[in-house]
């Protein structure tokens, strides 16, 4: 999605803390507005009952269709939020031309800054040009991230360090990082809100995961080996988990206590 201004983001959480929920769901909705042209939303976020539909002077539905309270906050939110994307028919266009029977401008009003121009967004390619171009972006305090649907893959930056992880079976709409230093990420899918730890990750600054196991194993060799114990198979396993804990520590995805916590667990087992 479009990065948001620091008062697009002002006006998330104000929209967040009025209708009683989290920034998230209402980044979410943003998202699917977008997506939607500023007249429909199809969204998925556990807050909102799960999948979801907004049309503009239509009917709104939610996973929990008995819900009328949960079904005027999204016609709510998302009212408010097409009316700000209205005032910014330049995001719109950019997702699709639009058709001649929509002429007419848009409406008039107070124009509100949610997203950074195109031009000050505009930055060198970080993410491993093997990946392609994703087909959305976003940041937001010291983390970049981009999401490549076609490889499954997701790009993550942190302070200059670039972590891939292969995002499965999972539709990645949205990024979120909590503003506590060294919070955990989370993601937005279909399946909803799935922590980025438990991604397998591909490669680290370019290093694949392979490539950092084959030099590990590297040994001089003096004489044939043996074959490997179950045991020793475990410990390998361990200790590769431990490391691979370590690097997305130093990245600030794991926070401190998060990583002495798995790191105990995990020696115990030794």
């Amino acid at each position: 999605m479009h990065r948001l201004t620091a008062h697009g983001q002002q006006r998330v959480a104000n929209l967040a803390q009025r209708y009683g929920v989290s920034p998230d769901a209402v980044i979410t909705l943003l998202a699917a507005l977008i997506a939607g042209q500023g007249t429909m939303a199809q969204f998925h976020h556990p807050e909102l009952g799960g999948s979801g539909q907004w049309m503009q002077g239509g009917m709104t539905m939610v996973g929990d269709m008995f819900n009328h309270a949960l079904q005027a906050t999204v016609d709510g939110v998302c009212s408010e939020l097409a009316h700000l994307l209205a005032q910014q028919p330049s995001v719109l266009h950019s997702m699709s031309s639009p058709s001649p029977s929509q002429g007419g401008r848009p409406p008039s009003g107070p124009k509100v800054s949610l997203f950074v121009p195109a031009a000050s967004t505009a930055t060198r390619q970080w993410w491993p040009a093997e990946l392609g171009m994703p087909s959305s972006t976003g940041a937001q305090n010291n983390l970049q991230y981009a999401y490549f649907p076609a490889p499954r893959r997701l790009a993550i930056a942190i302070n200059g360090h670039v972590t891939v992880y292969d995002t499965l079976d999972h539709q990645i709409s949205g990024v979120s990082q909590q503003q506590s230093a060294g919070a955990s990420l989370t993601l937005s899918s279909q399946c909803g809100v799935v922590q980025l730890v438990s991604l397998p990750v591909v490669s680290v600054d370019g290093v694949s995961q392979e490539e950092t196991r084959a030099v590990q194993k590297q040994e001089p060799a003096l004489s044939a080996p043996a074959e490997p114990s179950q045991a020793e198979h475990v410990q390998e396993d361990i200790l590769t988990t431990i490391e691979r804990l370590a690097a997305l520590h130093k990245q600030g995805i794991l926070s401190e206590e998060e990583f002495t916590a798995t790191k105990a667990a995990l020696l115990k087992r030794l």
